[in-house]
């Protein structure tokens, strides 16, 4: 049995947001806007709704053709972006 919690499907909704069937059965609706803010990979999933609706599951967690991706733990559990807690975005938004 894998410990992991990892995505099985996805169907995106309105801009920004997914609906997300896990692997242990969990259903959830999830706001991906948080992390797709930030990030020169995520610029067309954010700024292109059709581009948005291209999302897929590759390895357990949302992908998307240009190689952008969502830590499927950081979905489940709602952990804050990877983004987030670096250091040069911290003190970039400070100023």
């Amino acid at each position: 049995m894998n410990p992991f919690i990892r995505v099985r499907s996805i169907e995106p909704l309105e801009p920004w947001s997914v609906r997300v069937l896990f692997t242990n059965g969990e259903q959830r609706d999830i706001d991906l806007a948080p992390y797709i803010a930030h990030g020169s990979i995520f610029e067309p999933v954010r700024t292109d709704a059709a581009f948005f609706r291209t999302a897929q599951v590759d390895g357990g967690t949302i992908t998307w053709p240009n190689g952008a991706d969502i830590d499927p733990d950081v979905l489940y559990y709602g952990g804050p972006p990877p983004w987030a807690a670096s250091p040069s975005v911290a003190a970039h938004e400070q100023r």
